[in-house]
C-alpha cells in the first residue's frame, strides 16, 4: 500500500489480520452498544410514563382497594411503581386476613414487601448498564492493543530495508491507528449513555422510594396510628 491511497477502507483492508480482528470485534461491540442504548432509552421512557400515570391515578382520590384490583388485573402492563404498590397491598391484606391487628406488624410487613419489590424493579431498570460501563472502559484499551500490534507489525516489515522514510512508514502506522479510532468510537457513546442513564435511574429510584414512604404513611393513617411526618396527603385515601 502506498501513501497516496490512505482512505479508511484501504487502511482497514491492508491492516494485519490481528488488527482486522480487533477492528471487527470493536465494530461488533459498537453495534451491540448502540442497540443497548436505544433499548434502555425506550425502556426508561416507558417506566417514567407508567409511573407518572399510576401516580396521577393514585393521588386522584381512587380508593386503595380499587387501585389494587386494577393493578392485579393489569399486572403484565403495569409499571414499576404500580407493582410496588400491589406488593405492599397484597402483603397488607394477607396479614389482615390472618387477623393480625398490630399496626406496627402490618406496616412493617407492607414496607418490607414494597422494599423487596423495589429492589426487583431496580434490578430490571439497571440492566445493560454494566455492559455499557464495560464497553466504555475496555474498548479504548482493545483499540490500543490493535494499534500497538499494528505498529510492531509495520516496523517488523521494515527490518530488511536500508532506508526508511516517512512515506514508507506512514501507511503501516495509519493502519494501526484506525484500531484506536474505532475503539474510541465504541467507547465514547457508551460512556455518555451510561452517565445519562445512571442519572435518570437515580431519579426513578428516588421517586419510587418517596412513593413507598408516602404510601406507608397512608396505611399508617388508615390504621389509626400516629402519622409519620410528611408533607404529602392523598384525598380519598
Amino acid at each position: 500500500m502506498n501513501s497516496q491511497n490512505m482512505s479508511i477502507i484501504s487502511l482497514v483492508l491492508h491492516a494485519s489480520w490481528v488488527v482486522q480482528l480487533v477492528m471487527l470485534l470493536l465494530l461488533g461491540v459498537s453495534v451491540a452498544s448502540w442497540a443497548a442504548i436505544f433499548r434502555k432509552l425506550f425502556a426508561l421512557k416507558r417506566v417514567k410514563t407508567l409511573n407518572e400515570d399510576f401516580e396521577r391515578e393514585f393521588w386522584s382520590g381512587t380508593s386503595l382497594n380499587d387501585l389494587y384490583a386494577a393493578a392485579a388485573q393489569n399486572a403484565k402492563q403495569a409499571g414499576p411503581m404500580e407493582r410496588i404498590f400491589a406488593s405492599g397491598m397484597r402483603e397488607y391484606q394477607k396479614l389482615r386476613e390472618r387477623r393480625i391487628t398490630d399496626p406496627g406488624t402490618l406496616l412493617d410487613g407492607a414496607r418490607r414487601a414494597m422494599r423487596a419489590s423495589f429492589q426487583r424493579e431496580m434490578d430490571v431498570v439497571e440492566s445493560s448498564l454494566s455492559f455499557l460501563a464495560s464497553v466504555g472502559s475496555v474498548s479504548p484499551y482493545v483499540g490500543l492493543f490493535g494499534t500497538v500490534w499494528g505498529i510492531m507489525h509495520a516496523f517488523t516489515g521494515f527490518a530488511g530495508v536500508e532506508q526508511v522514510t516517512l512515506a514508507t512508514v506512514a501507511p503501516g502506522i495509519a493502519e494501526a491507528l484506525v484500531a484506536t479510532a474505532i475503539g474510541l468510537f465504541s467507547a465514547i457513546p457508551a460512556v455518555i449513555a451510561y452517565n445519562r442513564f445512571a442519572r435518570d435511574i437515580d431519579r426513578v429510584a428516588t421517586h419510587q422510594e418517596t412513593f413507598i414512604e408516602e404510601f406507608s404513611n397512608i396505611l399508617q393513617r388508615n390504621l389509626g396510628a400516629q402519622p409519620a411526618s410528611t408533607g404529602h396527603t392523598a384525598s380519598g385515601h
